[in-house]
């Protein structure tokens, strides 16, 4: 049994909001276990709740890591996977938003909308 709290129902909301703020519409999200290094040294997993979404073909994750306590990702495949470089929130609405701002930017630039002319 893991010591890390469930996503209340207010956090999940949180995410979809932002969700449906910056595609325009509802994604659908789904509840998951996974396995995370809660401290860099940690020998062992811990097995955290998180929650997942597709768009397009990106995956996005945010993974509750305590009470208050989130990190997120985004990936295309397994080897090409992005944070945002903040290691861990305590909000999850800045983490979601954040997670979703610099996923677009990512496609922007994927898109070669930052190259210098």
């Amino acid at each position: 049994m893991s010591e890390i709290p469930e996503f209340t129902s207010e956090e999940i909301a949180a995410v979809r909001d932002a969700i449906k703020e910056r595609f325009g519409h509802d994604l659908e999200t789904h509840l998951a276990d996974v396995e995370v290094r809660i401290y860099a040294d940690d020998r062992e997993l811990t097995e955290c709740p998180a929650i997942y979404w597709e768009h397009d073909e990106c995956h996005f994750v945010i993974c509750k890591t305590g009470e208050e306590r989130y990190r997120s990702q985004f990936y295309y495949r397994g080897y090409d996977q992005y944070g945002t470089g903040i290691e861990e929130y305590t909000d999850i609405v800045e983490c979601a938003l954040t997670l979703l701002r610099v996923q677009a930017d990512h496609e922007l630039e994927r898109k070669g909308a930052f190259d210098d002319k």
